[in-house]
Protein backbone atom coordinates (compact mmCIF):
# COMPACT_ATOMS: atom_id res chain seq x y z
CA UNK A 1 0.00 0.00 0.00
CA UNK A 2 2.72 2.23 1.07
CA UNK A 3 4.60 1.77 -2.40
CA UNK A 4 1.46 2.44 -4.53
CA UNK A 5 0.98 5.83 -2.66
CA UNK A 6 4.89 6.70 -3.42
CA UNK A 7 4.00 5.53 -6.98
CA UNK A 8 0.80 7.51 -7.83
CA UNK A 9 2.84 10.71 -6.10
CA UNK A 10 5.71 10.38 -8.49
CA UNK A 11 4.15 8.94 -11.49
CA UNK A 12 4.90 5.56 -13.17
CA UNK A 13 4.72 4.57 -17.28
CA UNK A 14 3.88 1.26 -18.75
CA UNK A 15 6.47 0.19 -21.17
CA UNK A 16 6.82 -2.64 -24.10
CA UNK A 17 10.46 -3.72 -24.60
CA UNK A 18 11.17 -5.70 -27.48
CA UNK A 19 14.56 -7.51 -29.41
CA UNK A 20 16.91 -10.18 -29.11
CA UNK A 21 18.88 -8.42 -25.98
CA UNK A 22 16.33 -8.65 -23.24
CA UNK A 23 18.05 -10.38 -20.28
CA UNK A 24 21.23 -8.19 -21.35
CA UNK A 25 18.75 -4.90 -20.89
CA UNK A 26 16.64 -6.26 -17.60
CA UNK A 27 20.55 -7.56 -16.15
CA UNK A 28 21.36 -3.70 -16.69
CA UNK A 29 18.21 -2.50 -15.62
CA UNK A 30 19.17 -4.03 -12.22
CA UNK A 31 23.07 -2.52 -12.22
CA UNK A 32 21.57 0.68 -12.44
CA UNK A 33 18.84 0.52 -9.40
CA UNK A 34 15.88 0.74 -11.75
CA UNK A 35 12.76 -0.24 -10.07
CA UNK A 36 11.13 -2.87 -12.40
CA UNK A 37 8.06 -4.03 -11.34
CA UNK A 38 4.65 -6.08 -13.32
CA UNK A 39 6.93 -7.54 -15.45
CA UNK A 40 5.19 -9.61 -18.12
CA UNK A 41 6.45 -12.02 -21.34
CA UNK A 42 4.56 -11.62 -24.13
CA UNK A 43 7.08 -13.94 -26.04
CA UNK A 44 10.62 -14.69 -26.88
CA UNK A 45 11.33 -11.31 -27.55
CA UNK A 46 8.98 -9.28 -26.36
CA UNK A 47 8.02 -8.26 -22.33
CA UNK A 48 6.21 -5.18 -20.53
CA UNK A 49 6.51 -3.48 -17.14
CA UNK A 50 6.27 -0.36 -15.41
CA UNK A 51 9.23 1.81 -14.09
CA UNK A 52 8.68 5.09 -12.32
CA UNK A 53 8.81 8.46 -14.72
CA UNK A 54 12.00 9.66 -13.44
CA UNK A 55 14.10 6.40 -14.40
CA UNK A 56 13.08 7.03 -18.28
CA UNK A 57 16.59 9.06 -19.25
CA UNK A 58 18.20 6.05 -17.31
CA UNK A 59 16.36 3.75 -19.58
CA UNK A 60 17.13 5.24 -22.94
CA UNK A 61 20.98 4.41 -22.82
CA UNK A 62 20.25 0.90 -21.47
CA UNK A 63 17.94 0.42 -24.34
CA UNK A 64 20.63 1.67 -26.93
CA UNK A 65 23.38 -0.94 -26.13
CA UNK A 66 20.64 -3.64 -25.69
CA UNK A 67 19.62 -3.49 -29.60
CA UNK A 68 16.47 -3.22 -28.08
CA UNK A 69 12.68 -1.27 -29.05
CA UNK A 70 11.15 1.27 -26.53
CA UNK A 71 7.19 1.87 -26.47
CA UNK A 72 5.36 3.40 -24.27
CA UNK A 73 1.63 1.66 -23.39
CA UNK A 74 0.23 3.76 -20.33
CA UNK A 75 0.82 6.43 -17.84
CA UNK A 76 -0.58 6.99 -14.35
CA UNK A 77 0.34 9.04 -11.08
CA UNK A 78 -0.29 12.77 -9.75
CA UNK A 79 2.29 14.28 -12.42
CA UNK A 80 -0.18 13.38 -15.50
CA UNK A 81 -3.19 14.47 -13.91
CA UNK A 82 -1.33 17.72 -13.02
CA UNK A 83 -0.84 18.00 -16.73
CA UNK A 84 -4.28 16.97 -18.10
CA UNK A 85 -5.64 19.83 -15.18
CA UNK A 86 -3.73 22.63 -16.54
CA UNK A 87 -4.94 21.49 -20.58
CA UNK A 88 -8.34 21.21 -19.39
CA UNK A 89 -7.87 24.45 -16.57
CA UNK A 90 -10.73 26.80 -19.02
CA UNK A 91 -13.20 24.07 -17.47
CA UNK A 92 -12.30 23.37 -14.83
CA UNK A 93 -12.31 27.33 -13.50
CA UNK A 94 -15.38 27.53 -15.36
CA UNK A 95 -16.91 24.94 -13.24
CA UNK A 96 -15.23 26.12 -10.07
CA UNK A 97 -16.32 30.03 -10.84
CA UNK A 98 -20.11 28.66 -11.66
CA UNK A 99 -20.83 27.15 -8.27
CA UNK A 100 -19.29 29.84 -6.39
CA UNK A 101 -21.77 31.95 -8.51
CA UNK A 102 -24.42 29.97 -7.31
CA UNK A 103 -23.53 30.23 -3.43
CA UNK A 104 -23.26 33.89 -4.00
CA UNK A 105 -26.60 34.31 -5.49
CA UNK A 106 -28.10 32.13 -2.60
CA UNK A 107 -26.59 34.22 0.27
CA UNK A 108 -27.83 37.42 -0.97
CA UNK A 109 -31.07 39.24 -0.21
CA UNK A 110 -33.10 39.39 -3.31
CA UNK A 111 -36.26 40.73 -1.55
CA UNK A 112 -37.82 42.21 1.09
CA UNK A 113 -41.60 42.10 1.62
CA UNK A 114 -43.69 43.86 4.12
CA UNK A 115 -47.16 43.06 5.42
CA UNK A 116 -49.78 44.52 7.68
CA UNK A 117 -48.92 48.20 7.29
CA UNK A 118 -50.09 51.34 6.34
CA UNK A 119 -48.08 53.09 3.96
CA UNK A 120 -46.92 55.38 6.40
CA UNK A 121 -45.48 53.06 8.70
CA UNK A 122 -44.06 50.69 6.01
CA UNK A 123 -41.91 53.59 4.88
CA UNK A 124 -40.84 53.69 8.27
CA UNK A 125 -39.98 50.21 8.50
CA UNK A 126 -37.81 50.68 5.34
CA UNK A 127 -35.68 53.32 6.43
CA UNK A 128 -34.84 51.64 9.58
CA UNK A 129 -34.24 48.37 7.74
CA UNK A 130 -31.71 50.86 5.55
CA UNK A 131 -29.75 52.22 8.41
CA UNK A 132 -29.34 48.25 9.80
CA UNK A 133 -28.08 47.59 5.96
CA UNK A 134 -31.16 45.06 5.07
CA UNK A 135 -31.38 45.91 1.44
CA UNK A 136 -31.41 43.96 -1.91
CA UNK A 137 -27.67 42.95 -2.68
CA UNK A 138 -26.30 42.46 0.71
CA UNK A 139 -24.96 39.05 1.48
CA UNK A 140 -27.27 37.55 4.30
CA UNK A 141 -24.23 36.28 6.71
CA UNK A 142 -23.29 39.99 7.01
CA UNK A 143 -26.42 41.17 8.58
CA UNK A 144 -28.25 40.74 11.88
CA UNK A 145 -30.04 37.69 12.68
CA UNK A 146 -34.13 37.24 12.57
CA UNK A 147 -34.38 38.19 16.17
CA UNK A 148 -32.34 41.16 16.23
CA UNK A 149 -34.30 42.54 13.79
CA UNK A 150 -37.28 42.25 15.03
CA UNK A 151 -36.36 43.68 18.39
CA UNK A 152 -34.74 46.32 17.07
CA UNK A 153 -37.62 47.37 14.77
CA UNK A 154 -40.24 46.85 17.48
CA UNK A 155 -37.89 49.33 19.87
CA UNK A 156 -37.63 51.97 17.09
CA UNK A 157 -40.71 52.02 15.60
CA UNK A 158 -43.34 53.32 17.80
CA UNK A 159 -46.10 52.94 15.21
CA UNK A 160 -45.96 49.04 15.68
CA UNK A 161 -46.74 46.76 18.46
CA UNK A 162 -44.85 43.96 16.98
CA UNK A 163 -43.38 42.62 13.80
CA UNK A 164 -42.91 39.02 12.99
CA UNK A 165 -39.19 38.62 10.66
CA UNK A 166 -38.65 35.15 8.72
CA UNK A 167 -35.95 34.60 6.04
CA UNK A 168 -36.79 32.32 3.49
CA UNK A 169 -34.65 31.50 0.67
CA UNK A 170 -33.23 34.99 -0.59
CA UNK A 171 -36.72 37.00 0.81
CA UNK A 172 -36.98 38.79 4.12
CA UNK A 173 -40.60 38.59 5.22
CA UNK A 174 -41.88 41.34 7.45
CA UNK A 175 -45.53 40.93 9.11
CA UNK A 176 -46.53 43.97 11.19
CA UNK A 177 -48.85 44.73 14.00
CA UNK A 178 -49.21 48.45 14.20
CA UNK A 179 -50.68 50.28 17.14
CA UNK A 180 -53.28 52.38 16.11
CA UNK A 181 -55.90 49.56 16.27
CA UNK A 182 -59.97 51.06 15.60
CA UNK A 183 -61.08 52.44 19.40
CA UNK A 184 -63.98 50.64 20.76
CA UNK A 185 -67.49 52.27 20.27
CA UNK A 186 -68.61 54.34 23.47
CA UNK A 187 -71.08 53.51 25.23
CA UNK A 188 -73.90 55.67 25.40
CA UNK A 189 -76.06 53.92 28.33
CA UNK A 190 -76.55 56.51 31.45
CA UNK A 191 -73.88 56.62 33.86
CA UNK A 192 -72.25 58.61 37.20
CA UNK A 193 -69.06 59.39 36.92
CA UNK A 194 -66.79 58.36 40.46
CA UNK A 195 -63.49 58.57 41.95
CA UNK A 196 -61.27 55.90 41.82
CA UNK A 197 -59.25 57.51 45.41
CA UNK A 198 -59.01 59.52 47.78
CA UNK A 199 -58.19 62.93 46.70
CA UNK A 200 -58.53 66.85 46.80
CA UNK A 201 -59.82 68.32 44.02
CA UNK A 202 -57.71 70.30 42.04
CA UNK A 203 -59.46 70.87 38.43
CA UNK A 204 -62.57 69.92 37.09
CA UNK A 205 -64.23 70.03 33.27
CA UNK A 206 -67.46 68.56 32.77
CA UNK A 207 -68.71 68.12 29.57
CA UNK A 208 -72.17 66.60 30.39
CA UNK A 209 -73.97 65.98 33.62
CA UNK A 210 -74.13 67.48 37.22
CA UNK A 211 -71.02 68.32 38.81
CA UNK A 212 -71.42 67.06 42.70
CA UNK A 213 -68.33 68.50 43.56
CA UNK A 214 -65.97 71.61 43.62
CA UNK A 215 -62.24 72.53 43.90
CA UNK A 216 -60.49 71.70 46.83
CA UNK A 217 -63.22 69.65 47.97
CA UNK A 218 -62.33 66.14 49.44
CA UNK A 219 -62.80 62.82 47.93
CA UNK A 220 -63.56 59.41 48.83
CA UNK A 221 -62.96 56.41 46.82
CA UNK A 222 -66.38 55.78 45.34
CA UNK A 223 -67.85 58.89 45.59
CA UNK A 224 -69.77 60.26 42.99
CA UNK A 225 -68.13 63.51 41.59
CA UNK A 226 -70.46 64.23 38.40
CA UNK A 227 -73.90 62.55 38.28
CA UNK A 228 -75.27 61.58 34.66
CA UNK A 229 -78.85 62.26 36.02
CA UNK A 230 -79.72 66.51 34.77
CA UNK A 231 -82.85 68.50 35.18
CA UNK A 232 -84.29 71.19 37.77
CA UNK A 233 -86.61 70.83 40.23
CA UNK A 234 -90.04 69.43 40.23
CA UNK A 235 -88.92 68.55 36.81
CA UNK A 236 -88.47 65.05 34.86
CA UNK A 237 -84.98 64.19 35.29
CA UNK A 238 -83.24 62.89 32.09
CA UNK A 239 -80.26 60.44 31.91
CA UNK A 240 -77.19 60.64 30.47
CA UNK A 241 -73.76 59.15 30.34
CA UNK A 242 -71.63 61.65 32.40
CA UNK A 243 -68.54 62.67 30.54
CA UNK A 244 -65.69 64.93 32.53
CA UNK A 245 -62.10 65.07 33.19
CA UNK A 246 -61.10 65.43 37.09
CA UNK A 247 -58.39 65.80 38.66
CA UNK A 248 -57.31 65.41 42.24
CA UNK A 249 -53.94 65.34 44.80
CA UNK A 250 -53.30 62.45 45.45
CA UNK A 251 -51.01 60.69 47.80
CA UNK A 252 -48.16 57.61 47.32
CA UNK A 253 -45.93 55.72 49.65
CA UNK A 254 -43.08 53.83 48.69
CA UNK A 255 -40.15 52.06 50.85
CA UNK A 256 -36.77 51.92 48.61
CA UNK A 257 -33.81 50.26 50.27
CA UNK A 258 -29.97 51.78 48.60
CA UNK A 259 -26.94 49.96 49.56
CA UNK A 260 -23.81 52.34 50.68
CA UNK A 261 -21.49 50.09 48.40
CA UNK A 262 -22.87 47.45 45.72
CA UNK A 263 -20.60 45.18 42.95
CA UNK A 264 -21.43 45.84 39.42
CA UNK A 265 -19.97 43.91 36.23
CA UNK A 266 -19.51 46.69 33.64
CA UNK A 267 -17.74 46.30 30.06
CA UNK A 268 -14.57 47.91 29.47
CA UNK A 269 -14.99 48.51 26.01
CA UNK A 270 -11.93 46.60 25.01
CA UNK A 271 -13.11 43.38 22.40
CA UNK A 272 -11.83 40.78 20.20
CA UNK A 273 -13.38 39.66 17.00
CA UNK A 274 -13.09 36.17 15.92
CA UNK A 275 -14.61 34.76 12.32
CA UNK A 276 -14.61 31.22 11.38
CA UNK A 277 -15.33 28.87 8.61
CA UNK A 278 -17.79 26.08 10.52
CA UNK A 279 -17.87 22.96 8.53
CA UNK A 280 -20.36 20.29 10.63
CA UNK A 281 -19.02 20.44 13.72
CA UNK A 282 -15.42 21.71 12.85
CA UNK A 283 -14.56 25.78 13.09
CA UNK A 284 -12.05 26.75 11.04
CA UNK A 285 -10.21 29.95 12.15
CA UNK A 286 -9.69 32.30 8.84
CA UNK A 287 -9.30 36.06 10.99
CA UNK A 288 -8.42 37.02 14.02
CA UNK A 289 -5.67 34.81 15.76
CA UNK A 290 -4.17 34.56 19.00
CA UNK A 291 -5.98 34.20 22.53
CA UNK A 292 -7.13 37.36 24.45
CA UNK A 293 -5.67 38.28 27.44
CA UNK A 294 -9.54 39.11 29.19
CA UNK A 295 -9.79 37.67 32.66
CA UNK A 296 -13.19 38.19 32.49
CA UNK A 297 -15.40 38.31 29.21
CA UNK A 298 -18.91 37.45 27.18
CA UNK A 299 -18.80 35.59 24.27
CA UNK A 300 -21.41 37.03 21.63
CA UNK A 301 -21.80 34.29 18.67
CA UNK A 302 -23.62 34.22 15.55
CA UNK A 303 -24.05 31.92 13.16
CA UNK A 304 -24.59 32.26 9.55
CA UNK A 305 -25.06 28.83 7.09
CA UNK A 306 -24.24 28.99 3.72
CA UNK A 307 -27.04 27.89 1.13
CA UNK A 308 -26.98 26.66 -2.37
CA UNK A 309 -30.30 27.46 -4.39
CA UNK A 310 -33.04 26.60 -1.72
CA UNK A 311 -30.97 24.03 0.59
CA UNK A 312 -28.66 24.95 3.51
CA UNK A 313 -24.94 23.48 3.49
CA UNK A 314 -23.17 21.93 6.26
CA UNK A 315 -20.53 24.75 5.54
CA UNK A 316 -21.31 28.71 7.21
CA UNK A 317 -19.60 31.48 8.65
CA UNK A 318 -19.07 32.15 12.51
CA UNK A 319 -18.77 35.51 14.02
CA UNK A 320 -17.47 35.18 17.43
CA UNK A 321 -17.26 38.65 19.61
CA UNK A 322 -15.25 38.27 23.06
CA UNK A 323 -15.80 41.21 24.71
CA UNK A 324 -14.17 42.55 28.42
CA UNK A 325 -15.90 42.78 31.75
CA UNK A 326 -14.82 44.21 35.10
CA UNK A 327 -16.32 43.98 38.14
CA UNK A 328 -16.33 47.48 39.83
CA UNK A 329 -17.95 49.12 43.27
CA UNK A 330 -19.72 51.68 43.44
CA UNK A 331 -19.69 53.55 46.73
CA UNK A 332 -22.25 56.07 48.04
CA UNK A 333 -22.02 58.72 50.89
CA UNK A 334 -25.31 58.62 52.82
CA UNK A 335 -26.52 61.73 51.23
CA UNK A 336 -25.70 60.54 47.94
CA UNK A 337 -27.82 57.52 48.51
CA UNK A 338 -30.68 59.32 49.91
CA UNK A 339 -30.86 61.22 46.35
CA UNK A 340 -30.48 58.07 44.62
CA UNK A 341 -33.36 56.63 46.74
CA UNK A 342 -35.75 59.62 46.11
CA UNK A 343 -34.65 59.04 41.69
CA UNK A 344 -35.60 55.43 42.07
CA UNK A 345 -38.89 56.11 44.14
CA UNK A 346 -39.85 58.65 41.74
CA UNK A 347 -38.88 56.78 38.31
CA UNK A 348 -40.69 53.74 39.84
CA UNK A 349 -43.74 55.50 40.80
CA UNK A 350 -43.79 57.26 37.42
CA UNK A 351 -44.09 54.12 35.44
CA UNK A 352 -47.18 53.02 37.28
CA UNK A 353 -48.99 56.84 36.42
CA UNK A 354 -50.97 57.52 33.78
CA UNK A 355 -49.20 59.82 31.51
CA UNK A 356 -50.81 62.76 31.99
CA UNK A 357 -49.75 62.50 36.19
CA UNK A 358 -47.59 65.06 37.32
CA UNK A 359 -45.59 64.67 40.66
CA UNK A 360 -45.60 67.81 42.35
CA UNK A 361 -43.95 67.16 45.81
CA UNK A 362 -42.14 64.62 47.83
CA UNK A 363 -41.04 64.18 51.35
CA UNK A 364 -38.81 61.11 53.49
CA UNK A 365 -40.85 60.09 56.50
CA UNK A 366 -38.63 57.58 58.03
CA UNK A 367 -34.84 56.98 57.45
CA UNK A 368 -32.61 54.67 58.88
CA UNK A 369 -29.02 53.58 57.88
CA UNK A 370 -27.94 49.73 59.23
CA UNK A 371 -25.62 47.32 57.70
CA UNK A 372 -24.01 49.14 54.96
CA UNK A 373 -28.04 50.08 53.62
CA UNK A 374 -29.89 53.05 54.14
CA UNK A 375 -33.80 52.24 54.25
CA UNK A 376 -36.04 55.27 53.40
CA UNK A 377 -40.24 55.76 53.27
CA UNK A 378 -40.84 58.23 50.73
CA UNK A 379 -44.55 60.10 50.54
CA UNK A 380 -45.22 61.94 47.10
CA UNK A 381 -47.76 63.76 46.09
CA UNK A 382 -49.32 63.51 42.82
CA UNK A 383 -51.64 65.58 40.17
CA UNK A 384 -53.86 62.33 38.27
CA UNK A 385 -57.11 62.00 36.63
CA UNK A 386 -59.22 60.40 39.13
CA UNK A 387 -62.81 59.48 37.72
CA UNK A 388 -64.02 56.04 36.44
CA UNK A 389 -67.88 55.36 35.67
CA UNK A 390 -70.67 53.16 36.73
CA UNK A 391 -73.57 52.41 35.00
CA UNK A 392 -76.69 54.62 36.65
CA UNK A 393 -79.95 52.95 38.02
CA UNK A 394 -83.13 55.46 37.44
CA UNK A 395 -83.73 56.14 41.14
CA UNK A 396 -80.66 56.76 42.11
Amino acid sequence: MKNEWINFFSGSVQVKVTGRGLERFLNECVREKIDIWNVRKLGTESLTFYIHLKDIRKVRPIIRRSECKLSFLDKKGLPFLMRKSILNSGFAIGAVLFFALIIILSNMVWGIEIKGAKPDTEHLVKKELEKMGIEKGKMQFTLENVEDIQRHLTDNIDQITWVGVELRGTTYHFQVVEKNQPEAPESFSPRHIVSTKKAVITDIFVEQGTPLVKVNDYVNKGQILVSGEIGTDGEKPQYVPARAKIFGETWYKSDVVVELSTKLNVFTGNNKTKHYLQIGSLSIPIWGFGKHEYKDFVTETNDHSIKFMKWSLPIGYKHVTIREKEEKIREYTEKEAIAAGKEYGKTKLEKGLDDDAEIIGEKVLRQTTNNGKVKMEIYYNVIENIVTTIPLVQGD
